[in-house]
């Protein structure tokens, strides 16, 4: 039969504006360390820092708040930054040996920044190209003088080259090729050899006319550019890494591949240094590494800052990743444990001559973080870093978001972080440039994280930068192999070299049991739950005082003695005995196992109630932790269920079953597909048929629906059905229309729904009453697809408000006189039910419609742009293509879609959390969380300035920007705009009535808002099969009698 969708001609301009005053969406800001740096770069004057990836990306941060991020249009490494200080230019060099100057330009009172133009460093002339290697003029390094006017290039063949700035001119006329520096060589240094490639270039810090450049060979010169003379020879015989000079131009300091470093005097009397002042081997007599940089920094306390990287004895330390600092007799080796890319020292923008450099902060980055030390407190503490911090310190297996923290708990977990981490040094963050133009935020954002080590880590999420606040660790209360760490990490007094522990990243997890899977947290009463890899569920309190307790342990044993089930994965982890010291922060009370000890797939708390309720692959069970016993447990394995006995960590799998499983597939597509390809029978003939009326045009007002995807039922018996996926509770009708109470719903991987009637007694009650659980009903999906999340809305279509949020008249009362709907949202279809009988009321079929599954559901508050006081409930989904779909509720109307995450990106949708107010995180890489919003009205992105002084007029490099609402992203992916996403902006000359109008509710389900995926109102009616274990028979009998009436009549919308 022909499917016809009749509706109104046009749309509804009403509802035009309200969805573009409603939903918008954009990529803002990333959160975290970038992943993979390659580069470094500070600028001295702007005080700002920018670091290169090798994806391409290049991210310039000063004060908190005030970043930038830039994409190169190729993806390539980012091999050196530089900036010309003050001028607001960024100069990159990329492994493809081209040349791209960035500007950060202001447009509309804020930053931001912009490749203007690139370089390709050419041939050397008089070569033939055929027969001439291309890395003789491969750029090795790169010195932008300190007039702001020409950039030196320093190659692989040896040659130096001049470029002017901003134009990236080649100035031919001042190249410097090796030829003319060997005429000033002695014939018994040069015996015949080629310098090697240029290895370092420094300005001469009293005369710019003159610079310092140093061949891979060891010979170091000094060349003046006016008379294009050699000023001066320093004749080493160790092959050079790096050079700097002495602050006063009276000395030179070199280091070299063989561990060791020279110091050089400059003598002008005598044109030739043939033996340096000092040489030393620090970590010597034994073969060290390479020391790869040096720095030389004047102190007016006395002896100078001598900094450098590498030089590890090459056969016992040659794998540690090192800077060390060293001044007069005191030496610091500080270990990382990952491999450093680049560090600089922060210290007075201005510096007389005569005067010294006093650095304030030692920056260094490395893979993985960046580590600033404070060179002017004893000791040389760490500055703990307002961003950047590196968030895959162990690797992240689990996030959730917090909205409007009250300032009590929000103070409460600041001073526990505090006092787990004092701060032993009391400088201010070094790198400080730039004005954060972002207006305070105006709530608190609370984004947790799981870890692979036990941790969870509290980031402060309100604005642009995502500051640590505290971390929880649980591997305390289990018994281990931590504790070892610690002792190694205790250097003694006699070691060398001095190795001093610094940076928080340390992937090894001592035991992957550890790992936290899930977190529920009572933002009103500050009680959370830890559930992890082994089955622990940790029940915990945050107290403001350390103590001393044992944890109480309870056994929930989810298999119910079901018998024919061995479990082959992990075992439990072992709690210790008797009492554990905890510090300030959150204390676990009750620690409640399941058994078998596999991986907790949801979990959830209701503070109110007292009650906690968890799931695992095995089933799901109910704990009330006032009293500390277990309500309930219900097993969900299916009989044939066998891989969920085998656990995440179990390499055992059913080799038989797997091969019975796929023949079943094979012969089951077979069979549809024969049934498909029979041309001669009538259905087929009808098909064509209507195909054929398809492709003529029909009457405007008339509109096909598009064609369904046909979904094949899932088998009972696949692997993993008895996994739970989602937890809730909610106070509502269960039982009958007329009484509401608390109630627990729990949804499995096959479709399953239970619906359970708490009996919770008073508070007053709670010691002498136990909490009573009773089987209310059970909900079969027809197609079996896992239940992803599950929602009770009030009478007036509003989800119901958390534990202590209406007591505490933080939230209005929830609508108890119309009747209660239930959401059903699963991998499949979004699907809304009434509540008590639980009778099917409207859906959305996605996978049918879009061909896409379910992977994230949240139900979201938007907020109108434009009106303070209008905000609607919608739910927002994303799907394994990575989209973004948000539909009104309870009426599921399709609003708008996005792009958000690459398809291939399976981690990042994985990884995806909304908030509560239209925006979400998602990791782009281990290290890194990309913010994006989906609310006109709530964003957070970088609105920051920076005030330049060019040395010359450049606008007509800048007169060209379009303007973009973003720049492209870090990772590769930019701002979509999908056709979808883009509505008729809302009229801003609208009158008074026609305003009113825009936020009337009325058409907010009305046939018109509907876009191209419409409801589906026609077609047979498939029923869910509902098991009622509550209503009397009488009830049962009236149920089944009104069901068979409705059925006799004719049909106006249909559920399918």
């Amino acid at each position: 039969m022909m499917k016809f969708r009749f509706r109104r001609q046009g749309t509804d301009p009403h509802r035009d504006r309200l969805r573009h005053d409603l939903f918008a969406f954009s990529k803002t800001v990333e959160h975290g360390f970038p992943n993979q740096p390659s580069s470094l770069a500070f600028d001295p004057k702007l005080r700002i820092m920018a670091i290169g990836t090798k994806s391409g990306a290049v991210k310039v941060y000063g004060a908190p708040g005030v970043e930038f991020t830039g994409l190169h249009k190729e993806t390539a490494t980012v091999t050196q930054l530089h900036f010309l200080p003050g001028q607001g230019w960024l100069l990159s060099l990329l492994d493809d040996n081209t040349l791209h100057l960035w500007e950060i330009y202001q447009k509309e009172g804020c930053s931001h920044l912009e490749e203007t133009r690139s370089f390709g460093l050419p041939g050397r002339p008089g070569f033939d190209s055929a027969n001439c290697s291309p890395s003789i003029t491969r750029v090795t390094v790169i010195l932008l003088k300190s007039t702001c006017d020409v950039a030196c290039l320093g190659t692989e063949g040896g040659g130096v080259y001049f470029l002017t700035l901003p134009g990236l001119a080649l100035l031919e006329e001042k190249t410097l090729f090796q030829d003319e520096i060997l005429q000033s060589v002695p014939d018994d240094y040069r015996c015949g050899k080629a310098l090697g490639p240029v290895e370092s270039i420094q300005e001469h810090p009293r005369d710019p006319s003159k610079l310092l450049i140093g061949y891979s060979r060891g010979l170091v010169i000094i060349w003046d550019q006016t008379t294009r003379t050699v000023d001066h020879l320093f004749l080493g015989n160790q092959q050079l890494e790096s050079l700097a000079w002495e602050h006063s131009g009276k000395t030179i300091v070199s280091s070299h591949s063989d561990g060791g470093y020279m110091v050089w005097a400059v003598n002008s009397s005598c044109q030739k240094t043939q033996q340096p002042v000092m040489s030393t081997i620090p970590y010597g007599p034994f073969p060290c590494k390479a020391i790869n940089k040096i720095l030389w920094r004047t102190c007016e306390s006395g002896n100078p800052f001598i900094i450098f990287n590498g030089g590890m004895p090459r056969a016992s330390y040659g794998d540690r990743h090192c800077v060390s600092v060293l001044q007069g007799q005191t030496l610091a080796t500080l270990d990382f444990t990952s491999r450093v890319i680049d560090f600089f020292t922060v210290q007075g923008t201005e510096v007389a001559e005569g005067g010294f450099e006093n650095p304030r902060a030692l920056v260094v980055l490395v893979e993985e973080e960046l580590v600033v030390i404070d060179l002017q407190t004893p000791g040389w503490p760490t500055i703990p870093a307002p961003y950047l911090a590196p968030l895959h310190s162990s690797a992240i297996t689990c996030s959730y978001h917090i909205s409007n923290v009250p300032l009590k708990l929000w103070e409460r977990i600041i001073s526990a972080g505090e006092q787990q981490s004092p701060r032993l040094s009391s400088a201010s963050w070094p790198i400080n440039g730039g004005k954060n133009l972002a207006q305070e935020p105006t709530q608190r954002g609370l984004l947790l994280t799981g870890h692979e080590d036990g941790t969870v880590r509290f980031w402060d999420a309100s604005a642009v930068s995502l500051k640590p606040l505290y971390k929880l660790g649980t591997a305390n209360i289990f018994q281990t192999d931590c504790e070892h760490n610690d002792s190694l990490n205790q250097a003694s007094e006699e070691e060398w070299p001095p190795f001093r522990k610094v940076g928080c990243f340390d992937p090894y997890s001592d035991d992957p049991r550890l790992g936290i899977q899930k977190i529920a947290l009572c933002k009103y009463t500050a009680k959370m739950v830890v559930a992890g890899t082994a089955g622990q569920v940790l029940v915990m309190e945050l107290s403001d005082e350390k103590s001393e307790h044992a944890v109480s342990v309870a056994t929930v044993d989810l298999l119910q003695d079901r018998e024919g089930f061995t479990w082959k994965g992990h075992d439990r982890l072992a709690p210790k005995n008797g009492p554990v010291a905890f510090a300030p922060g959150f204390q676990p009370s009750v620690l409640v196992q399941c058994v078998p000890p596999a991986a907790v797939t949801a979990v959830t708390l209701h503070s109110e109630w007292n009650l906690v309720a968890f799931g695992t692959s095995h089933g799901f069970g109910l704990f009330d932790y006032y009293r500390r016993n277990p309500v309930l447990a219900r097993c969900t394995l299916h009989p044939n269920d066998s891989l969920a006995m085998e656990g995440p960590l179990s390499r055992v799998k059913s080799l038989k079953k797997s091969l019975r499983q796929s023949f079943r597939r094979i012969r089951k597509s077979r069979v549809s597909g024969k049934k498909r390809v029979n041309a001669n029978s009538p259905s087929s003939k009808v098909q064509e048929a209507n195909a054929q009326l398809a492709e003529q045009a029909g009457p405007p007002e008339v509109e096909m629906t598009p064609v369904q995807r046909r979904i094949e039922p899932r088998s009972p018996d696949d692997s993993l059905s008895g996994v739970v996926r989602c937890l809730y509770f909610a106070d509502t009708f269960l039982r009958d229309a007329a009484h509401h109470g608390p109630t627990m719903w729990a949804g499995t991987n096959s479709g399953s729904v239970f619906a359970y009637a708490l009996e919770v007694p008073s508070q007053e009650k709670f010691s002498e009453r136990a909490v009573e659980a009773v089987l209310g009903k059970e909900i079969q999906l027809m197609h079996r697809a896992p239940v992803v999340a599950i929602a009770v809305l009030d009478g007036r279509g509003n989800p119901l408000p958390e534990p202590y949020e209406v007591s505490r008249d933080l939230a209005k009362a929830p609508d108890m006189q119309g009747s209660h709907s239930m959401l059903i949202s699963s991998e499949e279809q979004f699907k809304v039910f009434t509540l008590p009988k639980v009778s099917a009321k409207t859906k959305f079929k996605l996978t049918a419609h879009e061909g896409c599954r379910v992977r994230k559901v949240a139900l979201v508050s938007f907020a109108s742009a434009t009106s303070e006081d209008y905000a609607e409930n919608c739910l927002a989904c994303l799907t394994n293509l990575g989209d973004i779909h948000i539909f009104t509720v309870p009426g599921l109307r399709p609003q708008v879609h996005y792009g958000c995450i690459r398809k291939e990106d399976i981690s990042g949708i994985a990884s995806c959390v909304f908030t509560k107010h239209g925006q979400g995180f998602y990791l782009i890489s281990p290290s890194e969380f990309e913010r994006f919003s989906l609310s006109t009205r709530n964003v957070t992105e970088p609105l920051c300035s920076l005030e330049v002084s060019r040395l010359q007029d450049t606008s007509c490099l800048s007169n060209n920007f379009m303007v973009t609402p973003k720049l492209p992203q870090a990772n590769g992916t930019h701002v979509p705009h999908s056709p979808e996403a883009n509505h008729s902006p809302a009229d801003s000359d609208r009158s008074p009535e026609e305003h009113q109008a825009a936020f009337s509710p009325g058409p907010v389900d009305s046939p018109n808002s509907s876009m191209e995926n419409p409801l589906d109102t026609t077609g047979d009616i498939t029923v869910e099969e509902v098991k009622d274990f509550l209503a009397s028979s009488e009830e049962a009998e009236r149920n089944l009698r009104n069901a068979s009436e409705d059925e006799a009549r004719p049909a106006g919308i249909l559920i399918k």
